[in-house]
């Protein structure tokens, strides 16, 4: 009488399943009784594996069990709106619930007050710049004539000049160019 399928994966070193899969292709064989003889499986395992197969079959430490879905391979939140690289239903399952709650927070500062629409912010950007622009030049023709009496020059002149000047100082602010991200 021999031992076990387990004892012997423990005598050899390795996992019960590579025990099975040795008796299944014949690379070791069992007594009738379906225990196994030690000393002539050692030596039937020697005979019919080859020196990588050994060498793998030892260097490789049994994998722990997992519980629960497979862990992902990227982190989801980096890139919102792509799915994870993986064919498992767990992951995809966890992409979409993670899509989810970003939409839930998005909704949530929304509805405090905490952010604004983009359109409409823009919006507002520019009939405030238009406006700024409009009063500038406006001012010269406003302001021209009390500044030549006060000087005592020629109003037109006056007006001319301070409406050239706007108008360069205008355009060197139209230059600037607005990142919006």
């Amino acid at each position: 009488m021999g031992i076990s399928i387990r004892a012997y994966g423990r005598h050899r070193g390795v996992s019960d399943t590579a025990v099975r899969k040795a008796l299944a292709t014949g690379r070791i064989s069992a007594l009738p009784d379906g225990t196994i003889d030690a000393t002539r499986a050692d030596a039937e395992w020697a005979a019919n594996t080859t020196k990588a197969e050994m060498a793998e079959s030892r260097s490789m430490p049994r994998p722990a069990r997992k519980r629960g879905p497979a862990p992902f391979a990227e982190n989801v939140t980096s890139a919102p709106g792509t799915a994870p690289t993986g064919n498992s239903y767990a992951q995809a399952r966890t992409a979409n619930e993670v899509l989810k709650a970003q939409h839930h927070k998005l909704r949530i500062a929304q509805l405090r007050g905490e952010l604004i629409d983009r359109q409409q912010a823009v919006g507002q950007v520019f009939a405030l710049a238009r406006a700024e622009r409009d009063a500038w030049l406006n001012w010269p023709a406003r302001i021209s004539s009390m500044l030549a009496a006060e000087l005592g020059i020629d109003p037109h002149a006056m007006h001319v000049v301070l409406e050239r000047e706007v108008r360069q100082h205008l355009s060197e602010l139209g230059d600037f160019v607005a990142r919006l991200e």
